[in-house]
């Protein structure tokens, strides 16, 4: 199988999913699009693709022109039911790119949370086994509604944070990918982040925290990668 990951920023990488991935045995190429205008190879030519985080928002094409060719991208991949899954920004963008819409949430997420997962979420082939709750890493400003014929699978208090898209694709919010490398460094770099600093972040609270949860919380982002590898090759 070969996989491609589509990453928004040097920090936000695959992760954990690219050490799942190599446990699987698939090959993954990684295309950073704002520096990189061509793929690796042909996108369509992948058994599955993800997409991920980023400090840019869904919504700021006029910054970033290359969400719009990633946004056309994303709804050619739906269309053709490659398996796909979007992470944060990437949910938002798999989500929008479906008839969602990708806004700024009430407030922001950026903290260790809750999420529970619904009765439909515990049926769900990639979601299921965080059945009936699990504690998620998340670091977000912005959410995603419900696309048209979309299931949602999990939620916090005040937003979805996974959804599945027809038989093939999953938009989630949280960060079921971030190593410890790159939370830690999305910690000790917050006041770059506007929204970060307005709630007052306690970055020291959140890095200790974060050092005692993110091995565990690695384990669970690896169990979600290597369900959604076992279905995309079942396809």
């Amino acid at each position: 199988m070969r996989i491609l990951a589509i990453v928004h920023q040097a920090d936000a990488g695959p992760g954990v999913f690219a050490e799942a991935i190599e446990e699987f045995g698939a090959e993954l190429d990684r295309w950073l699009v704002p520096e990189q205008p061509s793929p690796p190879a042909d996108p369509h030519s992948y058994d599955a693709v993800f997409t991920l985080g980023g400090s840019m928002n869904a919504d700021q094409q006029d910054r970033h022109p290359w969400l719009l060719d990633e946004s056309a991208l994303l709804r050619e991949l739906l269309d053709r039911g490659t398996p796909l899954i979007g992470l944060c920004l990437g949910g938002q963008m798999v989500a929008q790119a479906a008839g969602g819409i990708a806004r700024r949430a009430p407030r922001p997420e950026i903290d260790w949370l809750e999420i529970a997962v619904g009765e439909a979420g515990g049926e769900d082939p990639v979601i299921g086994a965080l059945a009936p709750s699990f504690e998620a890493f998340c670091w977000h400003s912005y959410e995603f509604t419900l696309p048209p014929g979309a299931v949602e699978l999990a939620r916090t208090e005040l937003c979805i944070h996974a959804c599945r898209i027809g038989e093939a694709a999953w938009a989630l919010q949280f960060h079921p990918e971030v190593g410890p490398a790159d939370a830690l460094a999305w910690i000790d770099g917050y006041e770059v982040d506007r929204d970060a600093v307005a709630v007052g972040l306690d970055a020291e609270a959140l890095r200790l925290e974060t050092e005692a949860k993110i091995a565990a919380f690695n384990q669970l982002g690896r169990g979600i990668c290597r369900r959604w590898l076992e279905f995309a090759a079942s396809r």
